[in-house]
């Protein structure tokens, strides 16, 4: 992707895309260059109206994404903690103990 990138840079810039020039955007950016990649890159993009597929890649439409509006509830008295919340508070709180005296044992 850096080798796509470095040519639609050099298009940005207005500059000529040949190997030397993408050579050194990479090397700019600290990747290392594989002189193969870059002529057949260099290669396939001389084909290729850059501007022209910059145009039909943004001229798609896209429809935002809106969540569903979450149901409305009538406001309830809270509830009071069954015995299977109140068990599972409790076994929480021991784990969250035995996870203390496990970290306590790591650091002495």
């Amino acid at each position: 992707m850096e080798y796509v990138y470095a040519v639609l840079l050099l298009h940005a810039a207005k500059k000529d895309i040949n190997e030397e020039n993408l050579k050194r955007v990479l090397e700019a950016a600290g990747i290392a260059v594989d002189d193969v990649r870059i002529k057949a890159l260099v290669a396939a993009v001389k084909e290729i109206n850059i501007e022209e597929v910059i145009k039909s890649a943004t001229a798609v439409p896209v429809a935002p994404a809106v969540a569903p509006a979450a149901p409305q509830q009538p406001v309830s008295q809270p509830e009071k903690p069954s015995e299977e919340k109140k068990e599972e508070e409790e076994k929480k709180e021991v784990s969250e103990e035995q996870l203390a005296e496990g970290l306590a044992a790591l650091f002495g």
